[in-house]
């Protein structure tokens, strides 16, 4: 018979129990936190790596766009728009205006708006902070110097019809010289990528008057005597930007300009018309979060940056009468009777991107990130004379 042992085994006490489970819970909870720290620095990272990849394309865009104000447009900088009805920017092909939910228009000088290579929106876009108060629009205006419109001719050749013709024997496009030397050919006018289409500015000068007129619907084909293609482009009235208009002091469908032969050298290579790009910048808050957005002339504006909390601007300009510097004018030198042609420089003095919101996640409440950019553009392009103070 087998001699079973009669000892009892002993286990954990309930003591012991308590003290394992509470100190599996402190390392179990301290490598959650650990997890939660890692998992939350890569959040940040991440988060802020997007951030600076928005805020760095839409900086760059935006002060290129900046630095181009007023080039192509002559001595000046300053082009008399028609009128009664004042001319406007902002507004795109359907009607809609996007500048806080209305038009942009044109600076008056003596009674008549003027396009100038820079026009400043001072408090024209939409309160996202009550306590900072309204955000800055602005405008930048300069030539399209990718497109060659300037080689053609051009001759208006019914009422709000404008025909664009190529060179005749023994012209060529080389012998014009508004060409680049790595370039044989201008573009169509219909190119299907960079040709002219609704919504674009063209400057013109016709029958010994300068205009700016805006492109309302599609381009035709045609052919002249010598064989060659010519390009039809219309420029009805009643168009979105209120650029063509019919009565006296100006406009495309003017009768007295109805005859006119073709254009005579105008400020776009000196050599005849050429393509306007109206680059206005503003903050959309009709969604969320609000966004950035660029529209060019008549064209539908398009998104840069999204989570924008603020656009401000301020500019430096210089007096050519009296030979001084106005600086950090934040309405671009209204209030001390100053155009926008003395403008020498655009500060953008906050330009500030949230990031996506964190909010509670883990529990940490980690919030915002934000992105703040200041920093001045020149604009040598604008002044009447070549004068910038040190």
């Amino acid at each position: 018979m087998s001699d079973h042992s009669k000892k009892r085994q002993s286990g954990f006490s309930l003591l012991e129990m308590v003290i394992s489970m509470a100190l599996g819970t402190i390392v179990l909870g301290s490598a959650v936190q650990i997890y939660i720290q890692g998992v939350s620095a890569t959040w940040t990272v991440t988060q802020r790596a997007e951030m600076q990849q928005d805020f760095r394309a839409a900086s760059v865009m935006m002060t290129k766009d900046l630095s181009l104000a007023g080039a192509g447009l002559g001595s000046g900088a300053a082009i008399p728009l028609a009128k009664p009805t004042t001319p406007q920017f902002g507004c795109d092909q359907t009607a809609h205006c996007y500048l806080n939910g209305i038009a942009g228009t044109y600076p008056l000088q003596s009674g008549s708006p003027y396009m100038y290579g820079l026009i400043p929106g001072y408090n024209l876009g939409p309160i996202l902070n009550a306590v900072q108060g309204a955000t800055d629009t602005v405008t930048t205006i300069y030539t399209d110097s990718t497109f060659y419109l300037n080689c053609y001719s051009a001759k208006i050749t019914a009422k709000g019809v404008v025909t664009f013709y190529q060179p005749t024997s023994p012209a060529t496009w080389t012998t014009l010289g508004c060409l680049p030397n790595t370039v044989t050919a201008p573009q169509a006018v219909n190119d299907a990528s960079l040709g002219l289409t609704a919504g674009d500015l063209v400057l013109l000068t016709l029958g010994g008057t300068t205009m700016v007129a805006e492109v309302t619907g599609v381009v035709t084909t045609g052919v002249d005597p010598s064989g060659n293609t010519t390009y039809i482009v219309p420029f009805a009235n009643s168009d979105a930007l209120k650029m063509n208009q019919t009565p006296a002091g100006g406009g495309l469908n003017t009768a007295a300009l109805l005859a006119a032969g073709s254009s005579s050298p105008a400020p776009c290579g000196n050599t005849g018309p050429c393509r306007l790009l109206a680059v206005t910048y503003y903050i959309d808050n009709t969604i969320a979060p609000p966004r950035l957005m660029r529209q060019v002339s008549g064209h539908s504006p398009v998104p840069v940056a999204e989570n924008v909390a603020y656009l401000k601007y301020s500019y430096d300009l210089f007096n050519d009468s009296t030979g001084t510097q106005a600086v950090n004018q934040a309405d671009g030198g209204v209030s001390l009777g100053l155009l926008p042609n003395q403008i020498t420089k655009i500060n953008i003095l906050n330009m500030a991107i949230n990031s996506s919101q964190m909010g509670s996640q883990f529990g940490q409440g980690n919030g915002y990130q934000r992105l703040d950019l200041q920093t001045s553009v020149g604009a040598r392009n604008l002044s009447y004379v070549n004068d910038y103070p040190n």
